[in-house]
């Protein structure tokens, strides 16, 4: 699952503006792949007084250090520049303009770093007419038409995705991509690039399948259109004996026929997509796997190649054999909260997490340390900080 060893974004420095919602998850899988990760922050505007994220949030910003920095004052801008010619990759949230006007957007670190690789990622993208627009996960699966090809609550409206998709996948993994898909350009080139990451593309871009067949052939796509959106009893949910619940996705004729037989309805071996006989077929299956536990059928009929799955619980998924076996959940020692565990880098080629690795204290910062690497002497790091520009 997870490699062993350097990463293969060891050395790579990234300067991330961010705080939550799709940059930060595209920041979390750079630090997963080796990359040397500085979460930059506002100075808080009272003494004492700062946002610190709880123990599980983002893994804990494991693999990253801390810099607190005024980007409105003129030496906190300067410091970020600082930091920035230094710098490989930067990542940043903002609305459209904003890094722009407080003097640290993609121009201005080009002029001191030509090969960075600066990555905006927003809602809606940095053009079109809804650029300004504030939104957020389900704003972007909602335009894309995500929302609407899913499943109904039940007043018939479509139902809330049980995972921020849009923030995960069409921003943060997108983002994450691109970065570095850039990097290895820059390694041709020799130059960087301002990287424009819109959330709503991304979504777009995942609904590519219906979206096509929609462009190709005028379909409007929707709740049970199509085999994946439940036009099929062979791909759904049911429910089980114990009120849990069993996920079939029996797609092939092959796996169909396998489920079928295994639950002795043979006869609808050849009406898998006969659509006049969707609702028995429904109908039969509901009443067969009512008959026993979930995880009795699991047992039965996983081994079996029938596409079925436990629609788990959050607390019973990182307890499943499955991921335990891979080392998905890791254990770290958590400076104020003791030894936790969290999901590990579980993405493949990632950098296998330690054993019990230290997550950093988020009360403290690396800000000083971080602008001695940069060339600053120790008094006027004293100064700005009596100045409150950073912390």
């Amino acid at each position: 699952m997870t490699a062993s060893g350097a990463g293969a974004l060891e050395g790579v420095s990234v300067l991330d503006l961010s705080s939550v919602g799709p940059a930060a998850r595209a920041t979390r899988l750079l630090a997963d792949y080796g990359a040397d990760v500085v979460k930059v922050a506002p100075v808080p505007r009272r003494a004492g007084v700062a946002i610190v994220p709880p123990a599980y949030a983002y893994s804990g910003h494991r693999g990253m250090k801390r810099a607190l920095l005024d980007l409105k004052s003129d030496g906190g801008r300067d410091a970020f520049l600082d930091l920035a010619r230094r710098a490989d990759v930067v990542v940043e949230s903002f609305r459209p303009g904003v890094v722009d006007r407080l003097g640290v957007g993609y121009q201005a670190v080009a002029d001191i770093n030509a090969g960075i690789v600066y990555c905006s990622t927003s809602g809606y993208g940095q053009t079109g007419p809804r650029r300004h627009w504030a939104g957020h996960d389900l704003n972007y699966l909602a335009v894309a038409g995500y929302l609407h090809c899913s499943g109904r609550d039940r007043d018939g409206a479509p139902a809330l995705p049980g995972a921020t998709v849009a923030d995960i996948a069409a921003g943060g993994m997108h983002a994450a991509m691109a970065v570095m898909a850039a990097l290895l350009r820059r390694e041709r080139t020799g130059r960087g690039e301002h990287l424009d990451v819109s959330v709503a593309d991304g979504a777009l871009g995942m609904m590519a399948l219906y979206a096509d067949e929609h462009l190709a052939t005028g379909a409007e796509p929707g709740p049970g259109h199509y085999i994946l959106t439940g036009r099929y009893a062979c791909y759904g949910v049911y429910a089980c004996a114990d009120g849990e619940y069993l996920s079939v996705a029996a797609i092939e004729p092959t796996f169909w026929a396998n489920l079928c037989r295994a639950l002795g309805l043979d006869r609808y071996v050849d009406a898998q997509t006969d659509d006049e006989l969707q609702d028995e077929i429904r109908a039969a299956l509901a009443a067969r796997l009512a008959t026993a536990e979930r995880d009795e059928w699991v047992r039965r009929l996983g081994p079996a190649d029938c596409c079925v799955a436990p629609v788990n619980r959050v607390s019973e998924s990182v307890r499943d054999d499955q991921y335990l076996a891979r080392g998905a959940v890791v254990k770290a020692d958590h400076p104020t909260d003791g030894t936790v565990e969290q999901v590990g880098a579980v993405w493949a080629g990632a950098v296998a997490a330690e054993p019990s690795s230290r997550l950093p204290d988020l009360t403290q910062t690396d800000t000083a340390e971080l602008l001695a690497e940069a060339g600053y002497d120790e008094a006027r790091v004293a100064a700005l900080a009596s100045a409150g520009v950073i912390a």
